[in-house]
């Protein structure tokens, strides 16, 4: 995780509140700005985004995003302004949630990190249905992922081609000599889906463990060259896969494919959201 300087601390302390029973908080519309988002309606997403993950995770929405309205000058008149006052969880959520590509989403997970996040993700996990567990491992991807292209470039996997190579050693050694191709010819998928979003939890777990621990060897070894880290990501493939044959483990090539893609089930999840707004419990309106 990035480590933080005095002054990139300040960004997010600085806009902290406190209310008078010592509990803390801070604005949506302030923490925007110090997330370098100019626009309300872009930020807007990642919070509905968030509170997705907010429900998934076991918690209750409302208590993490209570909705506020302050009153604002709008020329001659006053206007109510839609707001959130965010626990430190809600923001953590955020910044998980929020363009990975910005240097600033990096400094805002590291300064809302908060060591109890993965266990109660953990300890709620085992309750939730198969459809949220996939939405909570996917979207765990979709950040590792962005990590591991990054050190997989910083490492010397330049191409377009050189990163279709690397991508396909990493789901070769974990499914046993099948590439990309074959694992979607395998689901049975079209054109344009991707195997990611038809994958059940425990085959999306698989992945994960793949990438995140690529992503690791490749930046603590300080891996160098196209071919060593395609070599690396490979290897760490058929470590994952070695552990599943040694505990019992079905084999990822033979697990289920959902009916439903990621997509259907983050658009439920949205759908269900919205219906507790029309009921007045949340305001997901822009």
């Amino acid at each position: 995780m990035k480590k933080l300087k005095s002054k990139e601390y300040k960004r997010f302390e600085d806009i902290k509140h406190i209310r008078e029973n010592g509990s803390e908080f801070w604005s949506a519309r302030e923490l925007a700005p110090a997330l370098e988002y100019n626009k309300w309606e872009n930020f807007h997403k990642v919070i509905k985004r968030a509170m997705i993950a907010c429900e998934n995770s076991g918690h209750i929405i409302s208590d993490d995003f209570p909705e506020v309205r302050k009153i604002v000058s709008a020329g001659v008149t006053n206007k109510p302004l839609k707001d959130y006052e965010l626990t430190r969880y809600a923001c953590y959520l955020i910044v998980q949630n929020g363009d990975p590509r910005k240097e600033v989403i990096a400094l805002g997970q590291t300064y809302f990190a908060i060591q109890t996040y993965r266990q109660e993700v953990a300890d709620h996990f085992n309750e939730l249905d198969e459809d949220r567990r996939r939405l909570v491992v996917r979207g765990d991807i979709k950040q590792w992922n962005q990590l591991l292209a990054e050190t997989a470039h910083d490492a010397g996997v330049i191409t377009n081609e050189e990163f279709a190579i690397f991508q396909n050693a990493g789901y070769m050694g974990l499914y046993g000599g099948l590439d990309v191709d074959d694992i979607h010819k395998r689901k049975g998928l079209e054109v344009g889906q991707k195997i990611l979003d038809y994958m059940g939890s425990t085959e999306l777990i698989a992945n994960l463990f793949r990438i995140s621990q690529t992503e690791e060897k490749l930046r603590k070894d300080e891996v160098s060259g196209a071919k060593s880290a395609t070599a690396t990501h490979y290897m760490v493939g058929k470590e994952v896969r070695g552990a599943i044959e040694k505990i019992g483990g079905t084999m990822p090539e033979d697990l289920p494919t959902p009916e439903k893609s990621i997509q259907q089930v983050e658009k439920e999840q949205l759908e269900q959201l919205k219906e507790k707004a029309k009921a007045g419990k949340l305001m997901l309106d822009e």
